[in-house]
């Protein structure tokens, strides 16, 4: 949940006359480049009596690029860092702005920044014209301080990390190298319990099955060990990703979560389920006896898995 404390505008500007230090940036998934602006951000506006803000955008921004984290989980992790305020800036009204416009009414009159933060490859304006050079030229002619961080490196690699990386690690099911380019955080789907065909409970394995947003990257379709978290509680899990092959069940993706050791009546509740490893790729079975096999090994996996991290004792 986004803490109470942090004002956050939806489609609006501050307008205030409160200085700011602003950190710029879609920030797709919160990667370890991103928390590095941020955090300086936050410093420099604490250091200085300004108000720590994050400037990030709505919409579709990465053409056919589904995101690593929706607007809300984005918000969510943000609020995290400390930050006074958030502004969330609709993508389609400003994505034709002239550059010089946008630094004019957007940064200066708009938000009132002192101290502008960003990454190397942060473009802004119509075109993406808008270069980080461009950025700093605004700032010498009007007194704003703008600091362009270099991309940060995985640690024993020469590959800067990026959100398109973590997309990549992602779409190949590698969730602990995603889980180390996010900084330690593991990816995660949320969403409110559905009432599905409850055929895993038929089978002895009940799942928590959430719809995965259509504007939110598919993982390598398969079951993956997993935590599930259920207000304050945490729980050992496996899930499955996917569209359920076997029984030709539609053509949307879900989530459906075994929840070791739980038999609570959890319909309508909000989740959050961390992907942790990858255990088998998606598969169709012959029938439901093959498919009742197979969960049992999966179940064992997850365990063993869980068991090696301190997780659960096996």
């Amino acid at each position: 949940m986004i803490d109470k404390t942090v004002k956050v505008y939806l489609d609006t500007m501050p307008f205030k006359i409160e200085g700011r230090a602003v950190a710029l940036g879609l920030f797709d998934g919160i990667h370890e480049g991103h928390a590095q602006i941020i955090r300086k951000t936050v410093k420099a506006a604490k250091q200085n009596g300004m108000l720590s803000s994050v400037m990030t955008f709505s919409g579709n921004i990465k053409g056919s690029s589904k995101s690593v984290t929706t607007l809300e989980e984005r918000l969510d992790i943000l609020s995290e860092f400390g930050v006074d305020e958030m502004v969330v800036l609709d993508f389609a009204k400003i994505k034709d702005m002239e550059p010089q416009d946008f630094c004019m009414n957007i940064l200066k009159l708009g938000m009132n920044a002192k101290a502008l933060f960003c990454g190397d490859d942060f473009r802004y304006g119509k075109g993406a014209a808008g270069t980080t050079e461009d950025l700093k030229a605004f700032g010498r002619e009007y007194d704003v301080a703008v600091k362009v961080f270099d991309a940060k490196l995985l640690d024993g690699t020469d590959r800067r990390i990026s959100s398109s990386w973590i997309r990549e690690a992602l779409e190949e099911g590698d969730v602990e190298l995603a889980s180390d380019l996010m900084g330690g955080r593991p990816f995660s789907y949320s969403g409110v319990v559905i009432k599905g065909r409850q055929l895993g409970r038929t089978l002895g394995f009940p799942t928590a099955n959430i719809e995965i947003p259509e504007d939110k990257i598919t993982v390598r379709r398969g079951v993956y060990a997993s935590l599930a978290h259920i207000g304050s509680k945490v729980y050992p899990s496996i899930t499955n990703v996917g569209k359920r092959p076997t029984f030709d069940d539609g053509d949307f993706d879900n989530a459906e979560t075994h929840i070791f050791d739980f038999d609570e009546d959890i319909y309508g509740a909000r989740i959050k389920v961390d992907l942790l490893s990858f255990v088998r790729p998606e598969m169709k079975f012959d029938d439901i006896e093959a498919l009742s096999k197979q969960v049992e090994s999966d179940k064992i996996m997850a365990k063993t898995y869980h068991a090696k991290s301190g997780i659960m004792s096996e």
